[in-house]
């Protein structure tokens, strides 16, 4: 089943075996003309000379970066956000600038803000009102959507349907705070992926797909991605699609089905 929606190859999971910097570029020679990242540097504050590569990574290899993570503290760590950790604020507030500069050069549409784990010894209440006031502030000093990603495989990560996150974004109040429909991580969480749609497609701020299980490249599970893209297309969405799956052998062939569905 086709669909018109545009996709957007995550850098930050594709093209793996050449250097970050080099992705932009390899993506474009692979017949992108839009990538998205998880937050691209060490740091949440990184060096304007860091800042200043990665944009002419971007800029230089053509393609507009559609997506970007705001800083989410140690992923490799275990690590899932910042958005709603006790003491971290000023590196939000650090990632929020550099993503609003990054964006406004890089015509990046949605960002996202990675809610953080809950912590033992931290009132869960005083946890999600800070949440609030960090994503306020990105809503504020953002030019785009801000999104809220459920997630699976980590259980102290509280946001694991989409009415987890479309709840945060009504206490925040902003408009552009909306949903990440992530496919892959809503289905192994359970989610009804059509209910999903068809409920909340005008609160979708981006889209990401992987098959389940697996997390690889759409066919190698058991999830209709196609189906489920062609009725976001229907119900109006018209952003890009992330491509955020681990290639089941090289990052070249796992394109392989797009080809089948062109």
């Amino acid at each position: 089943m086709n669909h018109p929606l545009p996709y957007a190859a995550n850098c930050s999971i594709l093209f793996t075996e050449l250097p970050l910097l080099a992705r932009p570029a390899a993506a474009r020679a692979a017949g992108f003309d839009a990538v998205e990242f998880w937050w691209p540097f060490a740091t949440a504050a990184p060096a304007d000379a860091d800042v200043e590569a990665f944009a002419a990574a971007v800029l230089d290899a053509g393609v507009r970066l559609t997506a970007l993570n705001l800083a989410a503290g140690d992923m490799a760590g275990g690590d899932r956000g910042l958005i709603s950790r006790p003491g971290r604020e000023a590196e939000v507030a650090d990632s929020i600038d550099i993503a609003a500069d990054l964006g406004k050069r890089l015509g990046t549409t949605a960002f996202n803000a990675l809610y953080g784990l809950r912590l033992d010894g931290a009132d869960p209440q005083e946890q999600d009102e800070l949440a609030v006031v960090n994503l306020r502030r990105a809503a504020t000093r953002l030019d785009g959507d801000v999104v809220l990603e459920p997630l699976s495989g980590v259980a102290a990560y509280p946001l694991r349907t989409a009415a987890d996150a479309l709840a945060v974004a009504d206490r925040v109040g902003e408009p552009s705070v909306r949903l990440l429909a992530d496919l892959y991580h809503l289905a192994v969480n359970g989610e009804d992926l059509a209910a999903v749609i068809e409920r909340h497609a005008d609160r979708i701020g981006h889209v990401q797909i992987a098959d389940a299980p697996g997390r690889h490249e759409p066919g190698t599970g058991s999830l209709p991605i196609a189906e489920h893209l062609a009725a976001l297309a229907r119900a109006g969405y018209g952003g890009h699609v992330g491509l955020e799956y681990v290639p089941s052998t090289t990052t070249a062939a796992s394109f392989g089905w797009m080809q089948e569905q062109s």
